[in-house]
């Protein structure tokens, strides 16, 4: 697909909410920059929730673009959109004099948000049709996927009822999905989404990411314990040189940045690369002396690893992960540390690879191994610096070895508005967990745990 100058076509225009947020008299104006990165946020979330998500418009609107970071929170609502769909493009508009922030959609790596100011030259998306597995057996696809229903207990759908229900352990659940002895034993979701209908991740991707780094450990014998792996260190004098991908993924790189890490704006928001924002920051920790939870730890990871733009897309594909996309910055490199949109049942297939210790048993006579032999002991075991709170953290998944009634060899995948993943080896249980939760109502995924737990039995 080739997109020139924009000539739309079948466009949608909308106020997002129908009404303008209004400002306090008397306080200050956002800058320039605070409107164009809402505009890409709201370009960005609009094109990912209508073409990966299968959402409508008026629910992207009620769950994306609410609750979302203050610092563009009261501008989002006033932008107008265009939603090209034909050409799979949404533009928000911004300022009087510069031009639209666009986000272009394409079926491998999903939506693209383009730099401040791109005035729509041309440019050259993937062709490439997903498949549909949807016909073949669970995992590869949904058929025969629901556990049979006397191995069900009764108990556990009065704990699903309570999460989706937001009853007992808050937050605002959009899906919750487990799954025991390799079948779906429950599976709840909100009006409008069903099993087809992707979310973010959030910080989920970075999980997503360890898995992917795995697979290339597997593949291509990527020592992750090597220094001077990321191509802009390369020179003798760059202290930064010493990193290794195992201290990027374990949050102990002892770079600094703008942040505490749980935001990266300009990759996010502004259209920026991933290249020139991460490999920017200097040193001031000794590396694996310090853990500091960041994002660019994890996009660095993923640039030492040398992950093609479309090889997040080949290993889904292997998982019957049909409609998981890995975005990526217009540069092609992917944005794996929270930009990822998939289902519930996706994210559930990526815990059975884990169940599986690697293997992938998809209906072949021959399963085949994806991640190394030792890589769900690595990601799931604490090694240098810990982070001073209720989880531990491994290397991309976070740990749940010290919460009260939950086996220790739990290790999960957390993300932003109450996005988890937890994975329980020695139960054959993994626990999907979807929401739209806010800073004020957050879903408490221990207790959560502790009650599926509890509920299923050993």
């Amino acid at each position: 697909m080739k997109i020139g100058k924009f000539l739309l076509q079948g466009v949608i225009a909308s106020s997002a909410f129908g009404l303008l947020a209004t400002r306090p008299a008397g306080a200050e104006e956002p800058s320039d920059y605070d409107r164009a990165l809402a505009a890409g946020y709201k370009a960005q979330f609009v094109c990912s929730g209508l073409w990966n998500g299968g959402k409508s418009l008026a629910d992207i609107e009620a769950d994306e673009l609410t609750g979302i970071y203050d610092r563009v929170a009261e501008i989002v609502p006033t932008l107008e959109l265009e939603i090209d769909q034909k050409n799979r493009q949404v533009q928000v508009s911004y300022s009087d004099h510069s031009p639209p922030r666009t986000a272009l959609w394409n079926p491998v790596t999903g939506c693209t948000g383009m730099p401040i100011r791109f005035d729509g030259q041309y440019r050259t998306d993937p062709t490439a049709v997903r498949p549909s597995f949807d016909i073949q057996p669970w995992p590869m696809g949904d058929e025969d996927a629901m556990a049979a229903p006397s191995a069900i207990p009764k108990e556990l759908g009065r704990v699903v009822a309570a999460a989706q229900n937001d009853a007992q352990f808050g937050g605002k659940t959009s899906a919750v999905l487990i799954i025991k002895n390799g079948r779906i034993i429950a599976e709840t979701f909100k009006p409008g989404h069903d099993r087809h209908t992707a979310q973010r991740t959030w910080s989920v991707a970075k999980s997503i990411a360890g898995t992917l780094i795995g697979h290339a450990v597997h593949t291509t014998g990527l020592d992750i314990h090597a220094p001077g792996q990321i191509p802009e260190w390369t020179d003798d004098s760059d202290p930064r040189k010493q990193i290794t991908p195992d201290q990027l993924m374990r949050m102990a790189s002892g770079l600094t940045s703008d942040t505490a890490g749980n935001r990266t704006d300009p990759i996010y928001l502004g259209g920026a690369s991933v290249t020139e924002r991460t490999t920017s920051w200097p040193l001031l920790y000794r590396p694996g002396s310090r853990f500091r939870y960041a994002n660019n730890d994890t996009l660095l990871a993923v640039h030492a690893a040398r992950l093609k733009p479309f090889a997040p897309y080949e290993f889904f594909m292997k998982l019957g992960m049909t409609r998981t996309y890995a975005e990526t910055d217009w540069q092609g490199s992917p944005v794996l540390s929270s930009q990822v949109w998939t289902t519930a049942r996706d994210l559930g297939r990526l815990g059975l690879l884990y169940l599986n210790n690697g293997v992938w048993e998809h209906g072949k006579a021959n399963p085949e191994r994806l991640l190394p032999e030792n890589w769900r002991s690595y990601v799931s075991t604490a090694s240098g610096p810990q982070p001073e709170r209720q989880f531990g953290y491994g290397a991309t998944f976070w740990l749940m070895n010290k919460t009260d009634g939950v086996p220790p060899d739990s290790f999960a995948g957390f993300g932003n508005r109450g996005q988890f993943l937890v994975i329980i080896p020695s139960r054959d249980l993994v626990i999907v967990r979807r929401g739209y939760d806010t800073r004020a109502n957050r879903f408490d995924i221990a207790a959560f745990t502790r009650a599926i737990v509890e509920a299923t039995g050993s």
